[in-house]
């Protein structure tokens, strides 16, 4: 499995303020935002394009241009979708589809209590944003869940990585390649990425 830490000093500098308990909801999300706008120009640059005559005030050019109703971006709910504003920003006509997952306080493994996608979805590149990835748990199971479907180019996207969420990865998808802001140190007892940031969610919807 490829693992892509984007390392740059804006995003430090960003993921700085994104940690700092005192960032208040309105600053949080557009953090969140402006990080997923560095995540998707990373994934991207693998991306196919067509040729297209056009015509400039001046003359007459062959340009390069991204089909992008082959791209669907996916976020896992709720947090993923703190995420959906910077992906429509570099990619407008992307499509969206949706995966609702909860946690099974018994067996602590997620549970799907939606999964929505366009049409076709087996023909495009499908690339799953999530804030965090912690145990790894929620991220296998929206990739298999699309694997069912009959995806076969996915990535993952998040802010934030634990080290236990990617051997997870790693050990169940190798095919799929993650592309993170930042890999933190480790979980916590309960599950938290420390350093982290706390819940994303809840911070993001200022449920907390």
């Amino acid at each position: 499995m490829e693992i892509i830490e984007i390392k740059h000093p804006l995003i430090e500098h960003k993921l700085g303020i994104l940690r700092d308990k005192k960032t208040g909801t309105k600053e949080f999300r557009e953090l969140i935002s402006e990080i997923t706008l560095f995540l998707c120009y990373e994934a991207m640059k693998d991306a196919k394009t067509y040729e297209e005559e056009i015509e400039t005030p001046i003359t007459k050019m062959t340009v390069n241009k991204l089909n992008e109703n082959h791209y669907v971006f996916v976020p896992i709910l709720r947090a993923g979708t703190g995420m959906i504003d910077g992906i429509v920003k570099m990619i407008p006509n992307a499509k969206i589809g949706h995966i609702g997952l909860y946690r099974n306080e018994e067996t602590l493994e997620p549970v799907k209590y939606l999964f929505k996608m366009p049409k076709n979805i087996k023909d495009k590149e499908t690339i799953i944003i999530d804030p965090m990835l912690a145990t790894g748990g929620s991220g296998c199971a929206a990739i298999q869940m699309l694997k069912d479907e009959g995806v076969k180019n996915i990535k993952f996207l998040c802010v934030i990585a634990a080290p236990e969420g990617i051997k997870r990865m790693q050990k169940e998808h190798p095919d799929v390649k993650i592309y993170c802001g930042k890999i933190d140190d480790h979980l916590n007892d309960i599950g938290y990425i420390v350093p982290g940031l706390g819940d994303a969610g809840d911070r993001i919807f200022g449920t907390k």
